[in-house]
């Protein structure tokens, strides 16, 4: 498989850096071609304004959306941009890599999918009516790959639990499971999560090791999380709601959205 792995953290001599090697090494080891896009190495700018639209013009309002509509249409993005997009189309998997800070993921990442996920590449895709509400959830641009989250936290596991005073780590990695990975498609691997990430002693370590290994190994055949598809039935278009009957499980909030029983999307990119 191709594999393009997106490292987000400042020190490559941290822990992220070490699960990091382990990851990419053992990815070799089973045949992969992995591409690696290391953010702070490479200085990716992450605020996006008006020099990432070299179209936009300056005598006219700003508007993001609209400036990257036309400038993915006219392939005129920046070079940065463009080759980071060139890497996702190239890559039969995602991995995102980051430590959790203040409940998500660091500025420079949210800044590479800011730039990187532009209209008509991973939104503003497809049919808009009253049957459809676009390509996504479930489809777009990358449905048939699949994506994984590698995250480290500094609280304990019990803090990141049900009952934890964190709120569960599946609810505070939602917003980038389904809203960003999903949303364009990607079949979305469980996450892998190291916590207590700055105590972590030797014996952690090797287990934490021992674990990224396995599921390096297992990229290909891991069932992925069973979000609901948008353009499959569970939800009305256009107001998007989910259907009565559906979730009447008693649970409430991000669990609506999954289906448990649901198969698992086809893994149809070659």
């Amino acid at each position: 498989m191709n594999i393009l792995h997106v490292f987000a953290h400042p020190e490559p001599r941290s822990l992220n850096g070490a699960l990091r090697d382990v990851a990419l090494a053992e990815l070799a080891a089973q045949g992969h071609a992995v591409r690696v896009s290391d953010l702070h190495a490479a200085g990716w700018k992450a605020v996006v304004d008006r020099a990432d639209f070299p179209l936009a013009s300056e005598d006219e309002r700003f508007r993001p959306v609209g400036a990257s509509r036309q400038g993915f249409a006219a392939g005129a993005l920046t070079a940065d941009v463009l080759a980071e997009q060139e890497k996702l189309l190239w890559a039969d998997v995602l991995i995102l890599q980051f430590p959790l800070w203040w409940f998500t993921m660091p500025a420079i990442l949210k800044g590479w999918v800011d730039r990187v996920f532009a209209y008509g590449f991973a939104y503003g895709v497809g049919e808009h009516s009253d049957r459809r509400w676009g390509d996504r959830y479930g489809e777009g641009t990358f449905a048939g790959r699949r994506a994984m989250l590698m995250v480290t936290t500094g609280g304990w596991a019990p803090h990141y639990s049900p009952r934890g005073i964190n709120g569960p780590i599946d609810d505070l990695l939602f917003p980038i499971h389904h809203g960003i990975l999903w949303y364009p498609g990607y079949a979305v691997l469980p996450p892998f999560v190291v916590h207590d990430a700055d105590r972590l002693d030797a014996e952690g370590f090797a287990r934490a090791t021992a674990e990224l290994r396995a599921r390096m190994r297992g990229l290909a055949t891991t069932p992925p999380l069973p979000f609901r598809r948008q353009n499959g039935g569970d939800y009305t278009i256009p107001d998007l709601q989910l259907r009565p009957g559906l979730g009447d499980t008693g649970a409430g909030g991000f669990a609506l959205h999954s289906d448990a029983g649901a198969p698992p999307p086809p893994d149809t990119h070659k």
